[in-house]
């Protein structure tokens, strides 16, 4: 998480960020983990992970903050299939 709190770099702002955006991915993210540690992985199965279509749908290009949606992403739905 810190490093969607620190500023974007030139690289990220190429490949499509924008201040806004990177604060509401932020915000989805700290909310789906909260939900996990105050409920539970039963919970899991309740969340709809959608950061990938997000990134596509926002025309952010690949690179490392897309990488680390996609690990994210990836988390939740592996959590919701140990459920």
């Amino acid at each position: 998480m810190a490093t969607f709190k620190a500023a974007l770099e030139e690289d990220d702002r190429a490949q499509g960020w924008t201040d806004d955006l990177r604060r509401e991915v932020q915000a989805e993210i700290s909310i789906n983990r909260s939900v996990l540690r105050r409920h539970g992985l039963g919970m899991a199965r309740h969340l709809r992970p959608r950061l990938g279509e997000w990134m596509e749908h926002e025309g952010v290009q690949p690179g490392r903050l897309r990488d680390l949606v996609g690990d994210v992403q990836r988390a939740l739905v592996e959590a919701q299939t140990m459920t």
